[in-house]
């Protein structure tokens, strides 16, 4: 805990903290593995600026807020790792108030799981008791929820993580445009993506395990089906054009406006976005665009997602570039035997392991532009 507000740039080393509750045993959340600091460092940033001015009650919280958007940024990672776009670092920031001023359907991606993150690891650390001020969401304990069953046990207090992570995420935003109100929409579907994939949890009371009557409470999903859900409004996002006029009256207006003054309620869980998505197969250095020569991917692989299946035709043919194989030698553990007593002796065994990257044929000329946006 004594190097995670200072290596990560997240505030000020001048600042007088307050205490912080000590974390929770047993609790991963507060774990900060340093290879991880240029991407905290991305996210710590933007946060700094608030972290200075804020309320400082809301120091307690800054270890949590940061592994959160970790924990989003990783998902990402994952979520992308094998299409054109894969999360690039120069993708992290969150605010309009820097360089990368973009508006497609990437940033809007972006903006909900790092939004999602931060809710759903303050949310985690409150149940488990990892603040003062902060617990189980009893408020509906005791009340039937339907036939045969009634709310009790410990469910997770989504309301105390999202009000943290409005409070965090949406204060780094100080545009006052097109593009900072879509953030703050997105933002806001992030934190609607925690609620739309709580799941009840239920126990069983009665005699001799008869089930009688059950006592459920809501949990968070696993982060990873959160990304999975967030994935799914990625590819089916809304592009919005924004009406000029509103545009200027939200811009003389004090203070943030709420972005469901400019888009439909019933789009508020969607994720939006106002520009197209610029060409990601060819490198373009003042978009910050890497393309992708020398990317990996997959080759007559099973039990895989659809785009790791498709990841060599995405990123390699339909972007004019070819497939390469490269084959390495690799040594790994195998004809393992345990021996009494009490250890395993292995062999080590030698084999050719193949991949595959994008490479360019000698001669070519693919044109930028070409290739299509995802």
């Amino acid at each position: 805990m004594l190097c995670n507000l200072q290596c990560l740039c997240l505030v000020s080393p001048s600042l007088s903290l307050p205490p912080t509750p000590p974390p929770h045993q047993g609790s991963f959340y507060y774990l900060i593995p340093i290879h991880h600091y240029l991407t905290f460092s991305l996210f710590g940033r933007s946060v700094n600026n608030f972290l200075i001015t804020g309320p400082k009650a809301y120091l307690t919280y800054t270890t949590s807020v940061a592994l959160g958007a970790q924990s989003g940024i990783e998902e990402c990672k994952f979520q992308f790792a094998w299409e054109r776009w894969n999360c690039p670092e120069n993708a992290l920031q969150l605010s309009t108030h820097n360089r990368l001023r973009s508006a497609t359907r990437e940033t809007s991606f972006i903006h909900a799981i790092s939004s999602a993150g931060v809710m759903y690891t303050i949310t985690k650390n409150c149940s488990m008791g990892d603040f003062e001020n902060c617990g189980c969401d009893e408020s509906k304990n005791g009340k039937t929820g339907g036939h045969g069953w009634i709310w009790g046990g410990c469910s997770d207090n989504v309301e105390f993580g999202e009000r943290i992570s409005k409070l965090f995420v949406d204060s780094l935003e100080k545009g006052k445009d097109a593009r900072a109100l879509m953030n703050l929409h997105n933002n806001r579907a992030g934190r609607l993506a925690v609620r739309a994939t709580m799941k009840r949890t239920c126990k069983c009371h009665g005699i001799s395990g008869s089930c009688s009557i059950q006592t459920c409470w809501l949990q968070l999903a696993n982060f990873r089906e959160m990304g999975n859900y967030l994935k799914a409004k990625y590819d089916q996002a809304l592009k919005i054009e924004m009406d000029k006029r509103r545009l200027r009256a939200g811009n003389s207006a004090e203070g943030h406006w709420a972005p469901t003054e400019a888009f439909l309620p019933s789009a508020e869980a969607e994720l939006i976005f106002l520009e197209e998505s610029p060409d990601y197969c060819t490198r373009n250095s003042s978009l910050g665009i890497y393309g992708t020569e020398g990317r990996e991917c997959l080759q007559n692989s099973h039990n895989t997602s659809r785009w790791e299946q498709c990841s060599c035709g995405s990123l390699c043919t339909e972007c004019g570039l070819q497939v390469e194989e490269k084959r390495t030698e690799a040594i790994s553990s195998c004809n393992c035997k345990f021996q009494w007593c009490c250890t395993v002796k292995c062999d080590q065994c030698r084999h050719v392991v193949s991949k595959y990257y994008c490479t360019r044929s000698p001669g070519s000329a693919w044109s930028q532009g070409k290739g299509s946006t995802r």
